[in-house]
């Protein structure tokens, strides 16, 4: 039952080392990880998994973190996936930016992994109960569909 299911995590940086240690900060969470290098092989990985929790870098060749968040975010079918960038800017601008892009959360490095674990718990379990919302009011609706037609 998809309630029990592990949640997936999809780490995008395109420096190896952030993503070997993000991965491993993450081993403190049951969940399952998947990677990407850069924005488009992160699109990809995201219209062919179903994803519980995006965490993008900003910083990418090909597309930016903030492109990718930007067109998930504006996609109805992807629209609900938290991201969590991580980046290494500092700027007022650019956490406008990243704002401003849809992001839900973000975290700068170098990573505290106390926080990073913290705030991903948090967006998961927030993400679980929204999946149980929608599931909720797709079921409901149903309800009402049936007693309609009766």
């Amino acid at each position: 039952m998809s309630e029990t299911k592990k949640p997936k995590i999809l780490v995008v940086d395109d420096n190896l080392q952030n993503l070997e240690l993000l991965l491993v900060y993450l081993e403190d969470i049951d969940c399952e990880t998947i990677t990407a290098e850069d924005g488009v092989e992160a699109l990809e990985k995201i219209n062919n998994n179903d994803i519980d929790l995006l965490m993008l870098d900003i910083m990418m060749p090909k597309m930016s973190g903030f492109e990718v968040c930007r067109r998930i975010k504006n996609e109805p079918s992807t629209a609900d996936i938290p991201v969590l960038m991580v980046t290494a800017l500092t700027e007022f601008g650019d956490i406008e930016r990243a704002i401003e892009s849809g992001t839900d959360d973000f975290i700068s490095k170098p990573i505290n992994k106390l926080e990073l674990l913290i705030r991903v718990r948090a967006m998961l379990k927030l993400k679980n109960l929204s999946d149980k919302l929608q599931r909720t009011l797709a079921y409901l609706n149903e309800i009402e569909k049936q007693t309609q037609n009766s």
